[in-house]
């Protein structure tokens, strides 16, 4: 039985509740861990996904929504806030309690029916336990600093989402004081999952132990004299927006470093305890952190589930993991170089199914070519580690022009970006950091390169991150050109964001905040022109999130003319489908396989002209008005019957790994019917591109 999730929202709203829904996501996502069909160790990261996903709702958009609250007053001034927060209470409750059962009732046990065992202290036999023993004498207990609370000792700091215990003590101190609680830090510094030796483990097998199961055997040593009552390890959740004040800070780089070490101790939101918890300790925590009953969570199991992706790095048995898959690649080895293969024609990338490794080849390439004049680049996300960034330090170095627009606000990668900012500055490339108060999402790179005496332009355009980890996991389109139309708006941006002036009128590029939500409108309306004249009119979208009411009233308007609609949205939808009389014309299905859906693409038919934009930008407020996003066209004819053929209608075939939204907010599992065969867009994809791929390299 589904649960009611949506049953106290306004039923006559033309709108989903838009909280509920990215929760529903993260329901999809849990459903892949009790997907038999998949292998166990995928089955436990998809829970640790599910976690991770639960962890920024908190930091992000419950602390925002209680922020709102404590604007005017108290959360009581706020009935509407409230009911909100009461229903995301019930269905976060109901997640995580589902969390835990899925790893205790089946990942657990079947992963040690196949000799992956995470052995309890109750579970573990002598020669283990000596093991352990050890370890905590060796490793553990000298790096702790049980703080005992009184007048002279307040309650510590407790950084954000870090393993904490509470403890229960009876009798007196060493100075004949009753102090009853004790606060204990688990180092940072150490592993949370621990692996025994091979020889403690069953044969063939492999054993491993937390590190809050290791501190709760041995808790009592660290109070000699006194016994423990009670104890429960705990864990913190807390606000990870940074905000500065764009326009009164003189250095926003600085700012953030100083914003960074505040983040984890930002507002609470919420506190995980045990289950065995007793409730007076609980209570004495929600006390410290100022929470409400409703946003404790007594879990059955660590408390931070995140933390067991750390099994996966020490087991190596292939057939608990997705068979390896190897990307394929743009264009054969031995072909002419970048530059001249993109004077033939655009280059169009979809990964992971093929290699982002061309992308690094074009700025590596531009890095090293003495014909290259200048390199620009937007940067959001990137990593800690990116041969893309050093190509840039390179090319800076070797005197080229290189401008670099980084965004230091982009959520959880802050510090990654301004130590890239940082070295890019240092080799000498000009960094700036977008627009006060707009975040730059953007994923566009132009390389200048001095040809017969005049400069050419040729550049990248992406719908995902510069990052060299996600583009393996994510799916995303790339388009590498050196068409003078689009190159040079492409140009036209950086001119923009650098230098703060008003951007040409562009005719290839979207660019948000200034045009993007109106194309998008005037797209969508013109195929309700066309179906209104009685011709097709046709529209396939996939984007991660769907919640901007201006462009769904508009999506409305045009199923009721007739137009044929179909979404592909991963995340947050809050349209509703299939209401008659609104949105009868309109389909909605979510994909969540192997890798996480990422591309955002646009196609509206338009009378044969078949019009497809790529772009950064999902259709959400935030994209459309907050942040610079640029959306482009795919013109090449060929190019475009790919988009098709990848990037949607696998996608509208997908009978394993699609979810249908219905018009109540619920979303139900694509299954093949009768003889349908089974078909998978990820699986599809995997076979054509990367099997091309591998031919292509032979």
């Amino acid at each position: 039985m589904k649960p009611d999730l949506h049953a106290e929202v306004n039923k006559n709203s033309a709108f989903l509740d838009r909280e509920l829904s990215q929760l529903m996501f993260n329901r999809r996502v849990l459903a892949q861990a009790e997907d038999k069909s998949i292998p166990l160790l995928e089955r436990l990261r998809y829970l640790c996904i599910a976690s991770s996903n639960l962890d920024e709702f908190f930091e992000v958009r419950v602390a925002s929504l209680l922020a709102a609250g404590s604007v005017e007053g108290s959360l009581s001034n706020h009935p509407a806030l409230v009911a909100t927060l009461s229903r995301i209470s019930n269905e976060c409750h109901a997640l995580v309690a589902h969390q835990y059962e899925i790893l205790n009732q089946e990942v657990l046990p079947q992963l040690a029916a196949n000799g992956v065992h995470l052995v309890r202290h109750n579970e573990r036999n002598e020669a283990q336990r000596a093991w352990v023993k050890e370890y905590f004498d060796t490793e553990v207990r000298p790096l702790l600093t049980p703080i005992g609370l009184d007048p002279a000792h307040p309650f510590p700091q407790v950084v954000n989402k870090s393993l904490n215990f509470i403890v229960s003590l009876s009798g007196k101190d060493a100075f004949g004081r009753g102090t009853a609680i004790a606060i204990v830090k688990a180092p940072r510094v150490l592993p949370r999952v621990i692996r025994l030796p091979d020889h403690l483990s069953k044969s063939g097998g492999v054993s491993f132990c937390l590190l809050s199961s290791i501190i709760h055997a041995h808790i009592s040593d660290l109070f000699a004299g006194r016994e423990v009552i009670a104890y429960s390890q705990f864990r913190v959740t807390r606000d990870s927006d940074l905000w500065v004040d764009e326009d009164e800070v003189k250095n926003l780089r600085q700012a953030l470093k100083g914003e960074l070490q505040g983040r984890q101790f930002g507002t609470s939101v919420r506190l995980e305890v045990a289950k065995n918890c007793p409730p007076e300790l609980s209570q004495f925590l929600l006390d410290q952190f100022g929470l409400h009953q409703s946003r404790l969570y007594a879990v059955n199991g660590p408390v931070n589930l995140v933390r067991l992706t750390e099994i996966m790095d020490h087991v190596n048995n292939p057939a608990l993991r997705f068979p390896p898959f190897f990307p394929g690649i743009a264009q054969k080895p031995g072909s002419p170089d970048i530059f001249a293969a993109l004077r033939d024609g655009d280059i169009l990338l979809h990964h992971p199914f093929q290699s982002f490794q061309t992308v690094i080849d074009f700025i590596r390439s531009a890095a090293l070519d003495p014909a290259v004049v200048a390199i620009k680049q937007t940067i959001y996300r990137t990593g800690m580690n990116s041969d893309l960034m050093e190509s840039l330090i390179l090319a800076a170095q070797s005197g080229k022009e290189v401008t670099v627009i980084v965004e230091l606000k982009a959520r959880f990668d802050e510090e990654a970006n301004i130590n890239w900012a940082d070295k890019l500055e240092q080799a000498g490339a000009q960094v700036v950091y977008g627009v006060v108060g707009l975040k730059t999402h953007a994923k566009v790179a132009l390389v200048i390169r001095r040809e017969d005496s005049k400069l050419r332009f040729y550049a990248h355009l992406g719908t995902g991150n510069y990052h060299p980890t996600t583009t393996k996991f994510y799916t995303d389109f790339g388009l590498l050109t050196s068409h003078p139309g689009i190159s040079q708006e492409v140009n036209e941006v950086f001119i923009h964001l650098t230098s703060l002036t008003k951007p040409h009128r562009l005719t290839h590029l979207w660019l948000a905040p200034f045009a993007l939500q109106n194309e998008i409108i005037k797209a969508i309306r013109n195929e309700a022109r066309i179906a209104r004249a009685g011709r097709p009119g046709r529209i396939i979208v996939k984007i991660n999130a769907l919640v901007d009411e201006s462009v769904i009233r508009a999506l409305y308007a045009a199923s009721k003319d007739g137009v044929k609609i179909d979404l592909i949205v991963r995340g947050a939808c809050t349209l509703k489908p299939g209401v008659p009389g609104l949105s009868e014309n309109i389909r909605v299905r979510s994909i969540i396989g192997r890798f996480l859906e990422h591309s955002r693409i646009y196609y509206f038919r338009n009378d044969l002209a078949h019009d497809i934009m790529l772009a950064s930008a999902d259709w959400m407020s935030r994209n459309l008005f907050r942040r610079i996003e640029v959306a482009f066209p795919i013109l090449d004819k060929a190019l475009k019957r790919r988009v098709l053929a990848e990037g949607l209608n696998p996608y509208l075939k997908d009978n394993m790994n699609a979810w249908e939204l219905e018009a109540d907010g619920h979303y139900q599992r694509r299954k093949a019917r009768g003889k349908q065969p089974h078909y998978s867009a990820q699986q599809h994809l995997m076979d054509t591109l990367g099997m091309a791929g591998a031919q292509l390299g032979e």
